[in-house]
């Protein structure tokens, strides 16, 4: 298991994690396992600046043969890195800076979660919205404005982004025929837009208003906090985005 502080320093080490760690196994048929577990501390809010803030899980969901989660609680993140260390795969496990501080009930009879198992955090009835990461906190934030006003939202924690419960995420626009998708990531060639790819190409004809993608702007994260709170999506940015399907 190795952790590199920050996910920004994958810079340094992609070599080895996409052209060895993540062809390895199938370059050599299968005869050998690589049980590799990565830390990855990624996200922005805690004034870190633009090369110690930044979330690029999209860098990682690319690369056949790594397996990316995205834990938002606490019962997830021991349950995952549970998986993750039994796992004969490279697997990244990302970790949100400004979740670390938070806590949760967690069971005591821990046992590992299945990677590629998403949880419905919140169910509801008129939008899906998918969050990963810190952003899960902020869905729910969201959902519990928006049910004041009668709107009940569904937020899905996919908590594995590879692989991916696409199962879970099908069944609730099935339910809600709404979507929002919300990653704290740069919204440019982000992971939310292979979400929404996957839920087009395969239930576009469910959906009754396009999906909404919010994510980071397009903008290096800032050091100044007024500046850096202003590029990440929040709460208030998702109750906007689902009143405007409704």
């Amino acid at each position: 298991m190795a952790e590199l502080m920050f996910i920004d320093f994958l810079t340094v080490g992609m070599d080895q994690l996409v052209n060895q760690a993540a062809k390895m196994r199938y370059m050599f048929g299968g005869k050998i396992t690589l049980p590799m577990v990565v830390r990855l501390p990624a996200g922005a809010g805690v004034q870190a600046a633009a090369q110690h803030s930044q979330s690029l899980e999209a860098w990682l969901t690319h690369v056949p043969g790594l397996k990316v989660v995205y834990p938002s609680t606490p019962q997830d993140a021991l349950g995952l890195m549970l998986s993750a260390i039994e796992d004969d795969n490279p697997v990244m496990f990302i970790e949100h800076k400004l979740l670390y501080s938070v806590t949760g009930e967690v069971e005591d009879d821990v046992k590992p979660i299945p990677l590629g198992l998403a949880d419905i955090k919140r169910e509801g009835s008129d939008v899906t919205v998918i969050a990963t990461g810190k952003m899960v906190h902020d869905a729910l934030k969201a959902a519990e404005l928006l049910s004041k006003e009668g709107i009940e939202v569904e937020v899905i924690d996919p908590r594995s982004l590879y692989p991916l419960d696409k199962e879970t995420i099908f069944k609730s626009v099935q339910k809600t025929n709404k979507v929002v998708i919300v990653t704290e990531e740069n919204k440019r060639g982000g992971y939310g837009g292979e979400i929404s790819a996957l839920i087009s190409e395969n239930y576009f004809d469910y959906l009754d208003a396009p999906i909404i993608r919010l994510g980071a702007l397009d903008t290096p994260i800032p050091f100044s906090p007024k500046l850096e709170s202003y590029v990440i999506p929040n709460e208030t940015d998702i109750v906007n985005a689902v009143k405007k399907m409704i």
